[in-house]
């Protein structure tokens, strides 16, 4: 105690000693300067009249002057209560040009990301720094080669001119794509996971072929998510990292530790003490469930947003979420601990950064408003809303306090990135080929429109589609669009006739319950159809042309796991198109079913249903392009198409299908083979009907078929075929036992 107080007796003693020897300043007189006002390099320096100062002081004054970066040298003296300060201003800089790129799009991105810009001072280390920064942005474009050298140009009047002479080099190419470690899945399925792919020459549109740490880093966060969905809680991604295999090609490894997987053990939710734990009977049944499941964030996400949900619905205003996660052995223990938190009000939402995006587009995607109680549990969601738009390359937000009692501000950064998209893709089967291009702005205008115009072409049809959809139109959470459509079949030498079909959609998707979508539109299309003289009488009476408008329904309700790749749940469809305005009013509806189930490690199962059926409501005969055929995917074994009714050697179609299917991937069958899938299938189908001739056989027989099927990842794309054995069909089906398919991007 005694060594104590003497410790701040001389604490003391030093202090007043300081103050005592302090002295105060009587005058300040500053020299050098010629931009720059002497008030403003007296507030900069942050001293005053009558202010004490000493040693300590001075050091101050010469830190907050040379952090302005307005001045090349600062010297401060104090004699005789004057305190002078004297000056040497830094260049302005005059201009800043870039030699040696064309392209905008790399100077935009270097302009913007610039420190030394027009009319601001010159300062050696920032150059430096600056030099740097290009290098680095210009690796995210591909330019692993780039020299950049600046180059300083004195001008008269204390200027300068910023001259980078640049030599971009040719671009890193990722010639291979490696996975090593304790990686648990094959190189195949991980590559789908991943955005960069390899290069070959003919991919002259994609980016992503390239090196770009950008990419890289999402490629991380993508595998990473992946496997903490498989149940890999303590996954490491430790790195990726290139590995330069000649003077342009790299080798982009990605090392990767999956460890043990972790299975739901204990889950329980912990509230505050006048909470009414009914509203979370739900969860409770759903923790059941999930007992022994594997570990899944999706899973966790899903609590967290059943949480939210609660919390929005019965007007909890301030309350927040957290979780706790404890792991024994192979099983983690996860507490949901509910708080309530002090009333605070939004008093105000600042949004920086959206040049391009409009600011009622991200506001309309804010659950929490200026005015209302502040919850972080929204303000979190609300943020995780504008990174789902995918319309911003970075979105972060700080919540401080504001300037009334009890208040919050809620400060938005986002950064614009391109959201523009270009494709072209190529396929050849035993099915045919197909050629297909397409461009995308995913932010038309800032307005948070997505507009799309494609062409496929095969060796029978055309098809051109140009959309345009407002995903949240009059911030209403209900999706709007409008496509105009144009598709040419042409069956003239094959089946004797060819259509033309051209027309508008206008229609609108909403969630209507949870996980329950309804989509609603009208369909106008003209279409005209041609025959000659190989077409079957009935064919030739189709002859003409025709006006068809419909309503359409979609019911949609999704349950999966996930929407890419799900390994659990299900999803239902049904489909309806009533006709308004039609020469045949032909209804048409359908029904589609599928489930998902991981019956062991690795395997995903599939058992998938589908019903479908067209019929004039008027008794009327459908037409040519009305009637039905089994989709090639859902009967395998058969050449598509070829199956069904017959109108003498034409296969016409029918009036119903049905199908079952189901599939299992095989993950035991050639393991070592990273690029290389196989599954076992039995698909079952019959399709009849024939609605305008009662004289013909409507071929009312179930077709189904047996086989493996094959995904492998080739040098030149990825590469499906299926070996079938037909078990069961109609005297007239022409059988396929060998099916294959393969497709690249350009």
């Amino acid at each position: 105690m005694i060594k104590k107080l003497i410790i701040t007796l001389i604490f003391c003693n030093f202090l007043l000693n300081l103050s005592l020897h302090a002295e105060i300043v009587e005058e300040i007189t500053i020299s050098g300067n010629d931009r720059i006002p002497d008030e403003t390099i007296t507030m900069f320096s942050d001293i005053k009249i009558n202010d004490g100062i000493d040693d300590i002081a001075i050091n101050q004054i010469l830190k907050n002057l040379y952090e302005t970066n307005f001045f090349e040298q600062v010297s401060v003296s104090f004699e005789k209560n004057i305190l002078s300060i004297k000056v040497k201003e830094q260049p302005i800089i005059d201009s800043v040009d870039f030699e040696g790129i064309k392209a905008k799009k790399y100077i935009e991105a270097i302009k913007k990301n610039s420190k030394l810009k027009t009319r601001s001072s010159y300062n050696e280390f920032l150059l430096f720094e600056e030099t740097k920064n290009i290098k680095s942005i210009l690796k995210d474009f591909g330019f692993y080669f780039a020299i950049v050298e600046p180059y300083i140009e004195k001008l008269p009047n204390n200027l300068i001119k910023i001259n980078y002479k640049i030599n971009l080099g040719d671009k890193g190419k990722i010639k291979k794509i490696s996975f090593v470690g304790d990686k648990i899945f094959k190189d195949r399925k991980l590559k789908n996971i991943i955005v960069s792919e390899e290069y070959k020459f003919w991919k002259f549109l994609s980016n992503r072929k390239f090196l770009s740490e950008e990419i890289g880093n999402l490629d991380k966060r993508l595998l990473k998510n992946f496997y903490l969905n498989k149940g890999y809680y303590n996954v490491e991604i430790n790195s990726s990292f290139a590995k330069m295999i000649n003077e342009s090609d790299f080798e982009l490894i990605y090392n990767i530790n999956a460890q043990n997987k972790i299975y739901f053990n204990d889950l329980s939710i912990s509230f505050p003490l006048d909470f009414d734990k009914s509203y979370y009977e739900k969860l409770n049944k759903f923790f059941l469930k999930l007992n022994g499941e594997p570990y899944s964030i999706n899973a966790v996400e899903k609590i967290l947003n059943e949480i939210d949900q609660i919390t929005i619905n019965e007007q909890f205003k301030s309350i927040n979420a957290q979780i706790e996660e404890k792991i024994v052995l192979d099983k983690i223990d996860i507490k949901f601990i509910i708080k309530e938190m002090e009333n605070y009000k939004v008093e105000k939402i600042n949004i920086f950064g959206n040049n391009v995006t409009r600011e009622s587009v991200i506001r309309n995607q804010l659950i929490i408003d200026e005015g209302d109680p502040f919850n972080d549990i929204l303000a979190k969601k609300s943020e995780n809303n504008l990174k789902s738009l995918n319309f911003f390359k970075k979105v972060e937000s700080e919540i401080i306090d504001g300037k009334s009692e009890k208040s919050k501000i809620i400060n938005i950064y986002v950064e614009e990135k391109p959201t523009g998209e270009i494709a072209a893709g190529a396929g050849v089967g035993t099915s045919g080929g197909t050629i297909s291009a397409g461009v995308k702005e995913n932010n038309y205008l800032g307005k948070g429109l997505a507009v799309e115009a494609n062409a496929t072409l095969t060796p029978d049809s055309i098809k051109g589609l140009f959309s345009v959809i407002n995903p949240n139109y009059n911030n209403s959470d209900k999706s709007v669009f409008i496509n105009a459509q144009a598709i040419e079949i042409d069956r003239l030498t094959t089946n004797g006739y060819k259509t033309n079909r051209t027309g508008l959609e206008l229609g609108t998707e909403f969630e209507y319950l949870k996980d329950l979508n309804l989509g609603v539109a009208t369909s106008n299309f003209f279409e005209k159809i041609e025959t000659n003289s190989t077409a079957s009488s009935r064919q030739k009476a189709q002859k003409g042309n025709y006006f068809d408008a419909l309503i359409k329904f979609d019911f949609f309700y999704d349950k999966r796991n996930q929407k890419f790749k799900p390994t659990d749940g299900f999803y239902s469809k049904y489909d309806l198109d009533v006709p308004l305005i039609s020469d045949n009013n032909t209804l048409t509806n359908s029904y589609d079913f599928k489930v998902f189930n991981e019956l062991y490690e690795n395997n995903v199962t599939s058992i998938s249903i589908l019903l479908k059926a067209a019929n004039s409501i008027t008794g009327d005969d459908i037409k040519l392009t009305e009637r039905l055929i089994i989709p090639s995917r859902r009967l395998r074994g058969f050449e598509s198409g070829k199956v069904g009714p017959k109108d003498g050697a034409d296969f016409i179609g029918g009036n119903y299908v049905t199908a079952i299917n189901f599939n299992s991937t095989l993950p035991q069958i050639l393991p070592n083979m990273q690029n290389l899938d196989t599954s076992f299938f039995f698909d079952a189908a019959n399709i009849w009907g024939v609605d305008y001739d009662s004289s013909l056989s409507d071929s009312n027989k179930i077709r189904s078929s047996i086989g493996i099927g094959v995904d492998w990842f080739t040098v030149l794309g990825p590469l499906s075929f299926s070996l079938s054995e037909v078990i069961t069909k109609e005297e007239s089906d022409i059988e396929e036992s060998f099916r294959f398919r393969l497709g690249t991007t350009f």
